[in-house]
């Protein structure tokens, strides 16, 4: 008698891959979720603070030329006196306020412009290095800096020799004044969390006190209505 072969084996489970788990409103995980990206403590997001710096730079642009057009101005008016026929006064006002117009406006598209590329250059740069590095401190700061004022120094018009020592210049300037400001910038950051962390309990018990003296209200009605 031949023997029996032996039973085939059964095949093994197929591997589940591991989910991932993200914070929900209560501090849970839920399964199967990505867990969301935190921005780093006292970092701006970039678009945001891009179009800080272009509204920063028309207004600041658009200021200086009106500023800077009184004494063109008074030259005008000057003109106007010097002459008694109508249509020559409104003509010499008409120029002035075109030429007015024009300088204001294109002072302020060119602030906007340059403050406006400064501002996405110097976040642009701190955020690459947040992501490199994986921690956000004050030399992040100080380098975005460093590298913007060189990188506008380099674009300045000159020969090679006074490009490169404005780069040096801008390199050692911006490091210089962003690294004390990026210091305060996050010891300020680190003192709004922290107070921003301590209040959070009062306001939870301030909540439970209000729900439960509505609550307490509620079942006084409601007895009152019963009765």
């Amino acid at each position: 008698m031949a023997a029996s072969a032996p039973p085939p084996a059964e095949p093994p489970p197929p591997a589940i891959p591991p989910a991932s788990t993200a914070p929900t409103e209560d501090g849970e995980v839920e399964a199967g979720a990505t867990p969301p990206r935190t921005s780093a403590l006292g970092t701006a997001n970039w678009g945001t603070a891009t179009l800080v710096g272009v509204f920063a730079g028309l207004l600041y642009g658009g200021s200086k030329e009106a500023s800077a057009s009184v004494s063109k101005d008074a030259e005008v008016m000057l003109k106007m006196g010097s002459t008694t026929d109508k249509r020559e006064q409104y003509r010499l006002m008409r120029d002035a306020m075109e030429k007015r117009f024009i300088r204001v406006a294109k002072g302020s598209l060119v602030g906007g412009i340059r403050l406006g590329m400064f501002t996405a250059t110097f976040f642009g740069i701190q955020n690459l290095l947040i992501e490199n590095r994986g921690v956000h401190d004050v030399f992040n700061i100080a380098g975005a800096g460093s590298a913007t004022a060189a990188a506008f120094g380099l674009i300045l018009p000159g020969s090679p020799m006074w490009r490169a020592r404005n780069v040096l210049v801008g390199s050692a300037l911006g490091a210089g004044v962003c690294f004390p400001l990026g210091w305060i910038q996050l010891k300020l950051a680190e003192k709004a969390n922290l107070e921003m962390a301590s209040s959070k309990p009062t306001d939870l018990a301030g909540e439970q006190g209000n729900q439960s003296g509505v609550g307490a209200a509620i079942e006084r009605l409601g007895r009152s209505l019963k009765k």
